[in-house]
């Protein structure tokens, strides 16, 4: 392999983890990669991964297994690599510190070569793809919903026990085309639209008719709620307006009926009589 003038490779997988120094503080490891920089300088950075007052100048033993990442991740960023390659960043990482190293990375300058499982972080950091399989590595021509597609299909093959021809055609498996299928859903979306339009318009005339008869039975049921409507003197009003309130709860109903059988059926001509009354 050779490598470029200038290039500077980090490396970060969970092995280098355990090469940490566990009585040594995070403040220490810093220093020890650049003893020249003034200490406030280095506690500034590593407060950015957190690590802040009492706890940079602590010894490390007692970290969680997310912080030792956090702080073997920090040793790597501060020597500014122009190529960085991670191995599963994110494993033992909290949502708040995954969410940190991806906006970290998406600020990151350089190349990057990411293994990963997190979808997220994948999602937002690289833009292209390679599939190891068979032996090979190669660029994949897809996403990652393409890729899930492809293990999905290499999963049924595999499941069928058909040998070497289960192999050559999981190798062969194409990505599904994103484009045509985002059209073709495009076109599914305008033809439900198309077929609701109707549908909405009558829904806005029958809401239209019933409007008139909702307010009246909103003022009846005020009245009916009053201490007065229940007088000796009301008594007739009070017949009227029970039969009344009651006429006019038919043409919900209706309505209903009239979207389902649609203009000129039965329901339209029930809903037309009660309105006419």
């Amino acid at each position: 392999m050779h490598t470029g003038q200038g290039l500077a490779i980090g490396y970060f997988a969970q092995h280098q983890v355990e090469q940490l120094r566990l009585e040594h503080s995070p403040l220490w490891h810093l220093k020890r990669i650049d003893p020249t920089v003034r200490e406030q300088e280095l506690r500034n950075f590593l407060g950015g991964f957190d690590f802040r007052g009492r706890q940079a100048e602590s010894a490390i033993e007692p970290f969680s297994g997310g912080e030792k990442a956090r702080l073997a991740l920090a040793l790597i960023v501060y020597q500014k690599p122009n190529l960085l390659l991670l191995d599963e960043p994110t494993n033992h990482l909290d949502i708040e510190m995954r969410e940190a190293l991806t906006e970290a990375l998406l600020e990151f300058e350089g190349a990057l070569v990411v293994i990963a499982h997190d979808r997220h972080l994948l999602r937002a950091s690289v833009d292209q793809l390679w599939l190891v399989a068979n032996g090979g590595l190669a660029p994949f021509d897809g996403d990652l919903d393409d890729y899930r597609d492809w293990v999905l299909a290499r999963r049924r093959l595999d499941a069928s026990g058909d040998g070497q021809a289960t192999d050559a055609a999981a190798g062969a498996a194409a990505p599904v085309d994103r484009k045509a299928q985002k059209r073709s859903e495009a076109e599914a979306r305008q033809r439900l639209a198309a077929a609701r339009k109707p549908l909405e318009k009558r829904l806005a005339g029958i809401e239209r008719e019933l409007a008139p008869l909702q307010r009246e039975k909103s003022e009846i049921e005020t009245w009916l709620a009053a201490a007065e409507a229940y007088d000796e003197a009301n008594k007739g009003s009070l017949q009227d307006r029970v039969k009344r309130q009651g006429e006019d709860s038919e043409p919900d109903r209706d309505a209903g009926r009239r979207l389902a059988v649609g203009p000129g059926g039965t329901g339209r001509a029930a809903a037309g009589r009660r309105l006419n009354c």
